[in-house]
């Protein structure tokens, strides 16, 4: 298996390059090779080692990777030149106990064998029965279904040793023959279609499981057996108090605790990691399969080693202790990591118990010798979370098979639905995203990219308005099916590559812009503009073409004026946001992500818990205070070098354009950018490609209408403006208008249970009304205290007066039927609620008395309720009594053998009666 498979940063961050989409003014597109160490973790999607860890004493879902990476720099012969002087000189591994694979070929791709890699390494001196040929699946390294993929070597440690040769235990799946680095020669793309295509430049991509490095230069046998490990192991001991770890594998690991230990210790790793990068367990894309790996480890934790609930968090101290010095973020968020384990925990051995009621209640319903049914156990995966392997697990401990075919068929309707699900609603990008064989030949022919510049030409009106400048333009280039085409036909949809636009492509977290075009000297066809993307510098328009176009056609073009305005309002109210979330919150808040829109603002930070209703209007003060003040929007591009200078500013990456745009609120950029200066400190400065407007006065408003935890520590904000805003606040008070209504009658305390009642559903439906609908979030949460605290008034009032109700019609039915054994008559009743508190306050003043009582409905409908003497059981029974009479009204009727309840029609009362005075005196 290839240790560096993986879910990490660098990969992606690089995958431009590979594909040569690059921006060419970025900092990453100046790199021509690169050295790094980064963690990693797989455990979803195509590269999955989750059900091996622990399985073995190699395999991980978190790792950390040494890598170096060519961009158009050094092939095969310098990379498998460096990586052998490091391991046998460097390192002096014995070359006695390294093999070397390398790609075989492929005949149904017309692929052939890497012969220049085997060369390669024989040429270096390594034994040719040392250098080993596999198939596509060991030695063709893809990223994913499609990108940038090639062949790999691979370099394999032999533990033994010993002059043995081991050829024939590489790639088997020998704990003793392990690969500890592999060598991906990035050569070919692998497009939508599935067909491979050359890409334009060659590449190297490497990765070294430090891990599996480790335990060569440790000279032990098991990456558990290292010192990156055996601390946990011991504090996994300690927690649970069972035998030691003892590097037991298969059938010899009796009750597979030493698999529990290897998984613990492995998962309680990620869990760190991924929780300290702000990846927390969650329901969809990684977070699921953080969520899987942390149910994983309490299954073994809990059903394994027995351990008591906690165990888990109390390893992270160890974590922190092993891998602190490395990643010093770790020791910053220690509590918060156990914090999240903990409640998860909690949660899954909740769920545990409730799955193993449903597997108990199933077996005993099921037929002898049947499987157990499928679609009990994808609930139990699907809405509980249980692991599959859990599941096989407990029903293998009944002796029960599971319908696996019925299962899978299941997991692939899902599967289908989800495919078909969020995709449905989002656009077809075919036409805007550029392959990387035509971004190659754009660049190859020297088409300029395009100058977009002009989407930052608008300015302030005479009174007050936005004007946007008019932009020409030509027709460089138009992309269709995946090609480049100098002609699109009338009728079809295409990408249009422009050598200038005043378009804002999708970027930043801001929606790209909307509108038309229309040919110069032929005003009477305008070509609606649906969506824009930036690749490699082009930007591409997403046009109908209403008639042919041409490379070379002269265009005037035309934004949606008013889209694009309400996104420059929402993009500076997110930044005032920003600054008011930070300032009172503190200033150790960071941003998680934003996304603007037309509509709205959406922006997620860190919070140590839910923010609070002061919070809320403190929040919305601050950013009304800057909008009243009217500040000057600064905007200026600037040297990356100088912006990474600027105080307070977050951290800058490499994949930031040079030079980069800075946007401050009320403080000129010169002033933000002079030595020492703390300006960025006291207002929003933020490095920022999107458009925003030159004063803040025009956000006129701001109001939070949604505020929530995505999970433990990291809140949600949703915001309007403006008019929105506006409208948001006139529902907000009227909705506290009539909750002061609400709240003011049932001050007067009515005594009529039918007024009461209809107070209650009031309450009801104002709370889904304040649930749902847009408001100022701190208010929302005001009302919704209010009334729920009503709603409790409401529903205490009630019952008193139920009580109240009960307690008379009581008093003259105990005249009517002094000391009799047997209380059985109709009564008139608003609800069966009363007369349940009517027959029991009856049994509770007349011990020994059986009572059954009727009340017809003005709906034709009679209410019968029962309760039975304990004196008279198990004989007689209110559950049986109950029955017989609902029966004979052609109702229903349920309870226990003291008291039961039930209803039925008005046709024979008095038949009822009877049939009520003949049961009980059978019984009696």
């Amino acid at each position: 298996m290839n240790p560096h498979h993986q879910t990490a940063q660098f990969r992606p961050l690089f995958k431009p390059i590979f594909l040569g989409t690059v921006h060419p003014r970025s900092e990453l597109a100046q790199h021509r090779r690169g050295g790094n160490s980064q963690k990693c973790v797989r455990a979803g999607g195509k590269h999955n080692d989750l059900e091996d860890v622990g399985r073995d004493t190699y395999h991980h879902t978190f790792f950390e990777m040494l890598g170096n990476w060519s961009f158009g720099d050094y092939f095969k012969e310098e990379a498998c030149s460096m990586a052998w002087e490091l391991l046998t000189e460097v390192y002096e591994i014995p070359r006695d106990r390294l093999y070397v694979t390398y790609f075989g070929g492929d005949s149904l791709l017309g692929l052939s064998a890497d012969e220049e890699c085997k060369d390669v390494w024989l040429r270096l001196g390594v034994p040719a029965s040392h250098v080993l040929p596999f198939p596509l699946k060991d030695n063709f390294w893809e990223m994913g279904d499609t990108g940038p993929c090639g062949p790999c070597t691979e370099i394999h440690y032999d533990h033994v040793g010993g002059g043995r040769n081991a050829a024939a235990l590489v790639n088997k799946g020998s704990p003793d023959v392990v690969e500890i680095w592999n060598l991906v020669f990035m050569q070919y793309s692998r497009e939508v279609e599935g067909n491979l295509l050359p890409l334009p430049q060659h590449h190297v991509d490497t990765g070294m499981g430090l891990e599996r490095l480790v335990t060569v230069l440790q000279n032990k046998r098991s990456n558990y057996d290292t010192d990156l490990f055996t601390p946990i192991l011991d504090a996994i001991h300690k927690g649970c108090g069972g035998p030691r770890y003892q590097g037991l594998v298969g059938d010899a690991d009796v009750g597979c605790v030493n698999m529990a230990y290897r998984v613990v210790a492995d998962h309680v790793r990620t869990l760190c990691v991924c929780i300290t990068d702000g990846i927390y367990p969650g329901l969809s894309g990684a977070e699921l399969v953080l969520r899987r790996i942390l149910r994983r480890a309490v299954r073994f934790c809990s059903e394994v080693l027995h351990a008591p609930p906690g165990l888990l968090a109390s390893l992270v101290p160890t974590v922190v202790e092993v891998l602190g010095n490395a990643y010093p973020e770790l020791t910053k968020n220690e509590d918060q990591i156990m914090d999240i384990i903990n409640e998860n925990e909690a949660a899954f051995l909740s769920s545990l118990e409730r799955g193993r009621r449903i597997i108990e209640r199933t077996v005993q319903q099921m037929e002898p010798s049947t499987n157990f049914p499928a679609e009990v156990a994808w609930s139990l995966y699907a809405n509980l979370g249980f692991p599959l392997d859990l599941i096989d697990l407990m029903l293998e401990e009944k002796g029960i098979s599971l319908d696996s075919a019925a299962f899978n068929e299941l997991a692939l309707e899902d599967a289908e639905r989800k495919a078909g699900g969020p995709q449905a609603g989002q656009r077809d990008d075919t036409n805007t995203r550029l392959d990387v064989h035509s971004l190659a030949q754009l660049q190859s022919d020297n088409v300029p990219a395009t100058d977009d510049s002009p989407k930052y030409a608008y300015r302030l009106g005479q009174h007050g308005q936005y004007e946007f400048s008019p932009c020409q333009a030509t027709i460089l280039m138009l992309y269709r099916g995946q090609s480049l085409q100098k002609e699109v036909g009338s009728g079809q949809r295409c990408g249009v590559i422009l050598d200038r636009t005043n378009f804002y492509a999708e970027q930043g977290g801001q929606d790209s812009d909307q509108g038309y075009m229309m040919r110069l000297g032929q005003q009477d066809i305008l070509f609606p503009v649906e969506s824009v993307q930036l690749c490699g510098g082009y930007v591409i328009h997403e046009v109908t073409a209403v008639e042919t176009l041409r490379a070379g056609d002269q265009v005037q073009l035309f934004v949606d004026e008013a889209k694009r305005l309400a996104c420059m309002t929402n993009h500076t109210a997110t930044h005032l946001l920003n600054f008011a979330i930070r300032h009172v919150l503190g200033d150790n808040t960071e941003q998680r992500g934003s996304h603007v829109t037309a509509e709205r603002l959406r922006f997620d930070f860190d919070t140590k818990g839910p923010v609070t209703v002061e919070q809320l209007q403190q929040v919305e003060q601050v950013v009304q205070d800057v909008i009243k003040q009217n500040e000057v929007v600064h905007m200026a591009e600037v040297p990356l070098t100088l912006a990474r200078e600027v105080q307070g500013l977050r951290a800058v990456d490499e994949g930031y354009p040079d030079p980069v745009r800075i946007v401050s609120l009320g403080v000129p950029v010169e002033s933000v950018l002079t030595r020492d200066s703390e300006a960025a400190m006291q207002t929003s400065v933020e490095l920022c490609c999107g458009t925003h407007l030159l004063q803040t006065g025009a956000v006129e408003d701001l109001t939070i209408i949604s505020e929530r935890q995505l999970v433990k520590g990291i809140s949600r904000v949703i915001a309007v403006t403006g008019g929105q805003a506006k409208q948001a606040r006139e529902v907000g008070q009227c909705l506290a208008m009539e909750v002061d209504s609400v709240s003011l009658r049932m001050k007067q305390r009515s005594t009529s249970i039918p007024e009461m009642q209809n107070l209650s559903k009031e309450v009801g439906q104002l709370t889904k009304v304040v649930a749902s609908t847009a408001m100022p979030q701190w208010q929302r949460k005001e009302l919704q205290a209010i009334l729920k605290a009503l709603q409790r008034t409401a529903n205490t009032a009630i019952r008193k007066l139920e009580i109240q109700q009960a307690e008379e019609k009581v008093q003259s039915l105990l005249a009517k039927h002094c000391n009799q054994p047997v209380i059985i008559d109709t009564v008139p009743a608003d609800s069966l609620s009363i007369l349940m508190k009517v027959v029991n306050q009856l049994c509770d003043k007349s011990p020994g008395t059986s009572v059954l009582l009727l009340s017809p409905q003005a709906s034709g409908e009679v209410l019968c309720a029962c309760q039975v003497s304990k004196n008279c059981l198990p004989v007689f029974s209110a559950a049986d009594w109950a029955v017989a009479v609902c029966t004979q009204m052609e109702g229903k009727a349920g309870g226990s053998p003291i008291v039961a309840k039930g209803s039925g029609n008005a046709k024979d009362i008095q038949g009822a009666l009877t049939t009520a005075l003949e049961f009980a005196q059978s019984k009696l």
